[in-house]
Formats: C-alpha cells, structure tokens, sequence
C-alpha cells in the first residue's frame, strides 16, 4: 500500500520554482556555515552600493520542515531589502528526512552564530540582524526570535560555541506552533485541513512520531511560545485568516501565549483578511511595506 503524500507536500519529483539572482551583482552563495551535513549552507546578497555594515534580513523559507529550497521563488520578495539598503541570507538547514526536531532549530542557530562571527568580512551588521520567515519558517524565525543563549536549546547541552545566535527583531508568517491543538483549530474553524495528527503529517515527520504519540513535552519543545521570555526581540506575527493549511488560531493563540507572559509590548499582530497559507498578498510590495516599517522601526530602537 502506498504511503499517503504528507498534507501540503509537492508531488513526487516536484521541485519548488527559483529565484531570478542573476540581477544581484554582490553575492556568495552556497556558504558552509557547519559541517554537520551539505545541508548546512546559506546565501548571501548585498546592496550594489554600499560599503556596509548592513542591516541584515535572515530568511529561512519553509515546506512542512520536509522540503523546500533556500533559494526558491520566495526570495523574489525578499531580494527586496536590498533596495532598502539591506543584506539579505537565505538559509538552508536539514530536513526532516535527514533528521527530525531540534536539527532544523539547531542549523538556524548556528546559521546566525556564523553570520555574527564573519559579518566583518561579509558586510553586516551583527546589531541589525532580523529573521523572518513563512509556515515551517515561521516557526523556525520565531524560534529565533526567543533569542536563547547558547546551550539553552535541546541538544546543545554540553556544547561550546563562538558567539551567541541572537537577532533584533523577528517576522512569524502563518507558521504552525503548537502542533497539538492543530487539528482542533481546524475542525472548529471548518476551513483548515485537520490531519497534522496523521503519522504523514509534516508536523509527526519533523518531531519523529505521530503527533497524538508524542509527549508533551516534545511538542512543547518545538513551540518557541515555550521560551519566551525577557530577552525575546520584537516579533511581527501575520496570518491569513483562510489558512487551510495551518489554522489562523495558531498565530492568534501564540500571540496570546507571549502576551500572557507579559511579552504584549513586544509582539505585534497582523491578520491578513481573506488570505489562505502562502498566499500572494503576503508578498505584495504593500505587505513588504508593512513588514520594512516594522523592521527599521525596531532597528532604531536603542
């Protein structure tokens, strides 16, 4: 019998749409910033003027944390920031096929520690650094956001690092959270697909289990609401409301979750009307407006 195909994956063979770069004149691309896996590799777009230090927007793109590219078709949007006189990276990181929650966050973190150890030599401006990102991205740019010193994420116990992975400011677009009122949302909200407790699920695959066997406590380890706390950057969270793939309620409920921690003055919360998962009003230069205002708002903050 055939495995059933994971919500939200592509086809078999299918690979994602990519990026027109060949405009970007200042690029490294395909930059080792581990040697845990070939995986563990970023791209890095500079401003065509400028000596720099930019300011500096971290994409990690999303696909279920089983599939996608960090140089497909959403970096069209993002390649904007650098006719705002930003750097732009895109990180790749390792898939749940090549090894399950915490890899993902683990790659992202040391993905920032490399940027903020050469930023000299690429440009940057460590004290500017924003993540954002969309669906499994977004969870992984909020886990960012938390800004959790080293060794205080599972897996690094024990283990030394040169520099810290933190960032100014984080954007969190329609990313699942908590995976286990998932598929309660949906079936209540009456729009979004409820099977993220499936074993196929993108959400079972990433943790290593069907979601209803997982312990909480694992679940609750792969939600960055859990560690939330005082040194938390500013966080811009958007969500379609016609999400079929990952319920509107989640982003409303991680709001709440922050707020509830006394976090409020920190998290701003932007519902987009009407707007399903990935959809194009995300990625409107009106939208980017909104997510560049915030950003450089947050930049000029001492």
């Amino acid at each position: 019998m055939n495995e059933k195909r994971p919500q939200g994956a592509p086809p078999p063979g299918w690979a994602p749409p990519m990026a027109d770069i060949g405009w970007v004149k200042r690029k490294y691309l395909d930059v080792p910033y581990a040697k845990a896996s070939p995986n563990q590799r970023l791209d890095i777009y500079l401003p065509e003027k400028g000596q720099g230090p930019f300011p500096t927007l971290i994409h990690v793109h999303g696909g279920g944390f089983a599939f996608g590219d960090k140089r497909d078709d959403h970096m069209n949007a993002y390649l904007k920031a650098l006719g705002w006189g930003w750097a732009a990276v895109s990180v790749e990181y390792r898939l749940s096929g090549e090894a399950i929650f915490p890899a993902a966050v683990l790659d992202c973190r040391e993905a920032v520690r490399f940027l903020r150890n050469n930023a000299a030599r690429y440009k940057l401006d460590p004290e500017r650094f924003a993540a954002i990102g969309g669906s499994a991205g977004g969870n992984l740019a909020a886990m960012l956001g938390m800004n959790l010193p080293n060794g205080a994420f599972p897996g690094e116990d024990g283990a030394e690092f040169a520099g810290e992975p933190f960032v100014k400011a984080a954007v969190a677009q329609f990313g699942p959270m908590d995976f286990r009122t998932m598929d309660a949302q949906a079936r209540r909200n009456g729009v979004s697909l409820a099977d993220h407790d499936e074993p196929f699920s993108p959400e079972s695959r990433y943790l290593g289990c069907p979601i209803p066997d997982a312990p909480e406590a694992l679940c609750a380890a792969a939600n960055p609401a859990t560690y939330a706390g005082p040194a938390m950057c500013p966080v811009y969270v958007q969500h379609g409301t016609r999400d079929r793939l990952v319920p509107f309620e989640q982003s409303v409920e991680f709001v709440q979750a922050l707020r509830d921690k006394g976090l409020g003055e920190r998290v701003s919360f932007d519902p987009i009307p009407g707007a399903d998962h990935e959809d194009k009003l995300f990625f409107t230069d009106e939208n980017l407006d909104k997510v560049r205002a915030f950003l450089e708002r947050v930049m000029k903050e001492v």
